[in-house]
């Protein structure tokens, strides 16, 4: 890290957030509410894809990544909120907040990706069902996720390390409830052309690219499903696709949002709303729109329960 930075900016202090104390207790519950939904919603999907063999298969075993990523990346930002709400001090160290950036950007920037292979996957069940089984083999499948998490961990590495390079001049106020490069490069005192460059390049390829190839797949998928005869086989097509197109248009827009602002930004208010959409939030509705719209998730999760109850 730049030794210049560290001994300019030893902490940071968070402006997201409202000081007094009345609404520091409203905030505290509401997130704290709000994380343990997220992380008890997404660890049931995460178990019930383990011990139902009904779905043991790639379209759940890419939902069970996606939990994982979903806890990851809520974890990456409530819990230091939580504990800054209760010492009633909104900051972060230095050191603190590039990890942060790091871990949200590599978090952030796997479930794209993970998502346009989930999309890949209705298209090859729907669209090439006679070929499903090779298309989607176990061994590809471990294979995308792994590259998938490499690639969204160098997307973080390359940030963070034109993160570091920043100074600040003794500017430690970040207008935002937690670190991440578009508002350290807004308060940022050097040059920071290559950092902004690299966010647009970066956030094209990780959220654009992904979400132009879950649109073309989307298209194959519905002439598909509009040369089923069926209704009830329509009907059914439809179902197994509208969970991922909901979980789909809540990341990238919010994604987009976070991450292509305009030039002269948010107001801080918008800022503080579409981060903690991006990261809070979203996490926590993935499980409840598969579990509600997913009648296999659905069963799965009365088979457990009934078991707990006989149990």
């Amino acid at each position: 890290m730049d030794a210049e930075n560290q001994t300019q900016i030893r902490e940071f202090k968070l402006l997201g957030f409202p000081s007094h104390p009345s609404y520091q207790i409203t905030l505290f519950l509401l997130f704290l509410a709000t994380y343990v939904v997220t992380v008890m919603g997404n660890l049931t999907i995460l178990i019930l894809v383990v011990r139902d063999s009904r779905l043991h298969s790639p379209m759940y075993f890419f939902l069970s990544h996606l939990s994982c990523l979903d806890i990851c990346l809520s974890s990456t930002v409530v819990p230091k909120i939580l504990v800054n709400v209760v010492r009633q001090r909104q900051t972060i160290s230095y050191n603190g907040c590039l990890a942060q950036v790091f871990f949200l950007i590599g978090f952030a920037g796997c479930e794209p990706a993970l998502l346009a292979i989930m999309a890949y996957d209705r298209y090859a069940a729907i669209c090439r069902p006679l070929h499903y089984t090779h298309l989607m083999s176990r061994r590809l499948c471990n294979q995308c996720t792994a590259a998938i998490w490499f690639w969204g961990f160098l997307d973080a590495a390359v940030h963070a390390a034109v993160a570091s390079k920043l100074s600040f001049c003794g500017v430690s106020q970040i207008p935002h409830i937690y670190c991440d490069v578009p508002p350290l490069i807004e308060i940022a005192c050097s040059d920071t052309h290559v950092n902004e460059v690299i966010n647009h390049i970066t956030s094209t390829f990780v959220a654009l690219v992904p979400f132009l190839f879950i649109f073309i797949s989307y298209l194959y998928i519905l002439a598909s499903i509009l040369r089923i005869r069926s209704s009830t086989g329509r009907r059914k097509a439809f179902s197994t696709c509208g969970s991922h197109i909901t979980v789909v248009t809540l990341y990238i827009g919010n994604a987009l949002l976070n991450y292509n602002r305009p030039i002269a930004g948010y107001s801080l208010e918008v800022d503080t709303l579409v981060s903690t959409m991006f990261c809070i939030v979203t996490p926590m509705l993935n499980p409840l729109i598969y579990s509600l719209r997913n009648q296999e998730v659905r069963e799965a999760l009365r088979k457990v329960l009934h078991r707990q109850r006989i149990g």
